[in-house]
């Protein structure tokens, strides 16, 4: 076992996978040494003896241990949730990029290149943070998105491949065939149809989620927003295709898409671009929970525990979204929020509560 799941308790784990517990779903997943396969915690399959199963932080790390996703808890549908998540600005900046292609035709010694470190230290933080090299993170990227498209689109199997990043069928094929011992097409339900009216999909988060509040904040910055459809069209020298992406929420804990794109091969970038929109990887329970020490932030998250960030579309910062913070008079206060000065800030930002009310507070409360 490498670094990462050494990281993970896995007595805890594995009480949760005997329980089901849906908070933990995303968090790790379950490898089964039997069977070769790995799910997530709420996989309504039996669960396996504890001495059968290994826990992992991530489908990555799954994946280049040997393992294969479950068929029947399909881990490309758990919220994109990781503990890391806030501990590494370089690690979250790789993953954006990765999730955009930067490995789908580029090498890790580039990508590191881009992000201003050694190939040695990226590889190192992804062992570290997420128990797999990224290239086996971009591999387990392109396999999962192309089994979401093959089980939710009505894309044909030649389609899939270029949207889910393969350089061809050929490729595609045999990773299916290596990971599954079965061709792709065999993973497909139902007949498949004509692709009509662009690629429909989901996009999964971790509930709660303040729609109403993530809706009206987009409106009002001059995104398209009609009830409760967010619209955005494509462009080539931004997306890589001309086209359109329309988003609507769904049932609890999915984002409902409709990606029209004049060339499939945009669609991964697309995708990432609109997790990022809609803050679609927050892990609420670790915003809540270092928050809450403040005690002028606590009653705030409380009362709307499903705050997210609305994000840009395109995003060129070095600072980790959830960590920038706007409101320089803010800053003394905030770095007790660390890694979520901007969730503090938007939520203080929502209670209609201005840096000059902290302050004022808090010469109440010494004079006091």
């Amino acid at each position: 076992m490498d670094t990462a799941a050494h990281s993970l308790d896995q007595e805890a784990c594995y009480r949760a996978v005997l329980t089901r517990d849906a908070r933990f779903d995303g968090r790790f997943f379950g490898c089964v040494k039997t069977t070769g396969i790995y799910c997530r915690p709420v996989c309504p399959a039996r669960t396996p003896k504890r001495e059968n199963m290994i826990f992992v932080p991530t489908a990555a790390s799954a994946e280049e241990a040997g393992f294969r996703a479950c068929l029947r808890c399909r881990p490309e549908t758990a919220p994109d949730m990781g503990a890391w998540r806030g501990t590494s600005n370089t690690v979250s900046r790789a993953l954006a990029l990765i999730e955009q292609g930067a490995l789908d035709e580029g090498d890790v010694d580039a990508l590191a290149g881009r992000l201003g470190v050694g190939e040695r230290q990226l590889r190192r933080l992804f062992r570290q943070h997420l128990g797999a090299a990224p290239v086996s993170v971009a591999q387990t990227r392109r396999v999962l998105l192309a089994k979401a498209l093959i089980q939710e689109s009505d894309l044909s199997m030649a389609e899939v491949a270029l949207a889910s990043g393969f350089g061809s069928v050929r490729r595609f094929n045999e990773t299916f065939q290596a990971l599954y011992d079965r061709p792709p097409s065999t993973l497909r339900r139902r007949t498949e149809r004509p692709s009509e009216g662009g690629v429909r999909l989901s996009l999964t988060y971790r509930p709660p989620y303040d729609w109403d509040a993530m809706l009206a904040a987009l409106a009002a910055r001059g995104d398209a927003v009609e009830s409760t459809v967010w619209r955005r069209d494509l462009s080539r020298e931004i997306d890589g295709a001309v086209g359109r992406v329309t988003a609507t929420p769904g049932e609890p804990g999915r984002l409902r898409l409709v990606v029209e794109a004049d060339d499939l091969r945009a669609l991964p970038g697309v995708l990432a671009r609109v997790r990022r929109v809609f803050d679609l990887s927050a892990d609420p329970e670790a915003i809540a929970r270092d928050l809450s020490a403040d005690p002028l932030l606590k009653p705030l998250v409380e009362a709307r525990p499903g705050l997210r960030l609305p994000g840009a579309w395109t995003d060129t910062g070095d600072d980790a979204p959830s960590d920038r913070l706007d409101d320089a008079a803010l800053s003394e206060r905030a770095e007790r929020w660390r890694p979520w000065r901007a969730y503090g800030a938007l939520h203080l930002r929502v209670a209609g509560i201005a840096a000059a009310d902290i302050m004022e507070m808090d010469d109440d409360r010494q004079a006091a």
